[in-house]
């Protein structure tokens, strides 16, 4: 066992007797929401992974560690606390280092993940290709990881706040299959819609446990992304999303907002300007993802 995993009983015990565990990052608690909300979203997150038959492992790290699977009280402490670093690979050793309290992205929590033996990771969406990339080549990690560690996600698709069509072609050069789940058209976060096709489609959790099995002993290793929409009743319109974003965006560059606070700024300028809609949107993606993740950990 790693000397800096610190896996929770419970998920020590099912990784052992071979039970469906999914994964879930933190960074979502300590930088996606407002408190509340966030702890409450988390906690629901993981009982919607536990009503779907799985056990679940939200990652952070603290004491010098990373912790895989947490207490209602460490959430909510994340939840509520100042400070916390906001984790992606390069960061892991530092934070890790300093025993400060760090909350991991898509990046790290699937490195995470990997190394606790853990192949399903749920998250809200991926980072990916930033608008503007070609001047300042902001490039999320998330996908670089995604190309080495053999850990499948699930996402409302690329957060719309970015470049998503250049992700995609960014996800084809690095032989990542992306692949949608019961629909034709690639979801962009909020909306269902892209106006983009998905290079694959699949619809059940075992047609999709079935093609990570075959990829893995294939020897082909790295990730699987699964595009999961929004429900119907909780998306909100691309176009009307698409004035917000680019409202916020705007917000950003005026503010001089860069590098890894640019996807938290962007949130919350957002949920502020569409009356919490957003945010509401945001949560109901996300346990939507947990329940197919659930789903898929089952079959695979």
């Amino acid at each position: 066992m790693n000397y800096f995993l610190q896996i929770h009983p419970e998920v020590a015990a099912a990784l052992q007797q071979g039970k469906p565990v999914v994964a879930l990052e933190s960074t979502i608690i300590s930088h996606g929401m407002p408190y509340p909300k966030n702890v409450e979203t988390a906690l629901a997150v993981e009982q919607t992974v536990r009503d779907n038959g799985a056990i679940p492992a939200t990652i952070a790290l603290f004491d010098g560690k990373c912790f895989v699977g947490l207490s209602a009280e460490q959430i909510e402490f994340f939840g509520n606390a100042k400070d916390v670093w906001k984790v992606s690979l390069r960061d892991m050793p530092y934070v890790i280092s300093k025993k400060l309290y760090g909350a991991t992205t898509v990046a790290a929590t699937m490195r995470i993940a990997s190394m606790a033996g853990i192949k399903i990771f749920v998250t809200g969406g991926i980072g990916g290709v930033h608008r503007g990339a070609e001047k300042s080549m902001d490039i999320s990690a998330d996908l670089t990881e995604m190309e080495n560690t053999s850990v499948a996600v699930v996402s409302a698709g690329v957060k719309s706040i970015l470049d998503i069509q250049l992700t995609l072609e960014y996800l084809e050069t690095k032989g990542i299959p992306v692949v949608t789940f019961g629909q034709t058209e690639f979801p962009s976060f909020y909306s269902r819609n892209s106006g983009l096709d998905s290079p694959l489609r699949l619809d059940s959790p075992k047609e999709i446990a079935d093609m990570l099995k075959v990829k893995w002993d294939l020897g082909l290793n790295g990730s699987v992304l699964i595009a999961n929409p929004v429900p119907n009743d909780q998306e909100i319109a691309a176009d009307e999303m698409k004035i917000h974003i680019d409202a916020a965006l705007q917000a950003a560059t005026e503010k001089n907002i860069k590098g890894k606070e640019v996807t938290p700024f962007l949130l919350q300028w957002i949920a502020q300007h569409t009356n919490g809609e957003s945010l509401e949107a945001n949560i109901a993606l996300i346990k939507n993802n947990a329940k197919l993740g659930a789903q898929i950990a089952n079959a695979f």
